[in-house]
């Protein structure tokens, strides 16, 4: 499957909140394609699981079982440790599929890196949806145009999705402190008087208004925030303020020290070979 990663990056670490990006799809997976992703960990982030085509099921070592379809959010907060599976549902693992959407990981301020960890699920019919002009904008996470996501967040979250027809602008003003733009379809992005190529990432610059313009119809994600209070450091699927405490999350996968998913419990991915530090 093709996954684009647009942060972490050499030039940023993250923007806002959110410390990792990726884009996988869109593609179509034959009846019968192995697609699950087996249980594994995660320590200090909320993992934020968005489709525009497909579905999983989603497990973790709370008992949480739920159903992602496209258009909701899943918003799983790790803490202090969390393991959990995303896998193919019965009813479509034999019979061809598309899949597409969007993974990324917010960074939980450093007081919450220990709390304990959480789940939560916000259906489509729940995510507000705003008509400006002819841009239809979906306000995912945070608040926007007056509108205000249900998605609890612990620090100042925002995440738009925008359809974008040819020929139509939309006018984006400074809604958090950073703001990165990602344009999900195949289309240029008119951004001001540079254009923005499909599948690529721009951060804005604090404070500015833009002006947005498609050329044909488009399709991009707004994602931003409240600067991150510091540095992260990144391993696997662990993110945490300090060094020693991704060593002990890894030491603790490792010898099996993270809660069972109930009813996933069978197989798992193991450590990279390459231990942290």
């Amino acid at each position: 499957m093709p996954v684009r990663r647009m942060l972490p990056s050499a030039a940023k670490q993250a923007v806002g909140p959110f410390i990792f990006f990726d884009h996988f799809g869109p593609v179509r997976q034959q009846a019968g394609q192995q697609a699950d992703v087996r249980p594994h960990p995660h320590i200090g982030l909320a993992t934020v699981t968005y489709l525009f085509e497909g579905a999983q099921i989603h497990r973790d070592s709370l008992g949480t079982v739920q159903r992602i379809e496209p258009g909701a959010i899943n918003w799983m907060q790790a803490g202090s440790g969390i393991a959990h599976s995303e896998r193919v549902p019965p009813d479509l693992f034999h019979v061809d599929r598309d899949v597409h959407g969007l993974q990324l990981w917010a960074a939980q301020p450093v007081a919450d890196e220990e709390k304990a960890p959480s789940f939560e699920h916000t259906g489509a019919e729940a995510i507000p949806e705003l008509q400006l002009g002819a841009a239809t904008v979906r306000v995912l996470v945070g608040a926007a145009f007056g509108a205000k996501s249900p998605v609890t967040t612990p620090s100042q979250t925002l995440y738009l999705d925008v359809l974008l027809p040819a020929g139509a602008t939309l006018e984006l003003p400074p809604l958090a402190q950073e703001r990165a733009i990602y344009v999900v379809d195949g289309n240029a992005l008119q951004l001001d008087t540079s254009e923005l190529a499909p599948y690529t990432m721009a951060v804005l610059e604090p404070g500015a208004t833009v002006m947005l313009c498609a050329t044909a119809d488009t399709r991009f994600v707004v994602i931003g925030g409240a600067p991150l209070d510091g540095h992260r450091h990144i391993w696997w699927n662990f993110v945490s303020s300090r060094k020693e405490r991704i060593a002990q999350a890894a030491q603790d996968w490792d010898e099996g020290r993270f809660a069972p998913i109930p009813g996933d419990s069978d197989e798992r991915i193991e450590l990279p070979p390459k231990r942290p530090f």
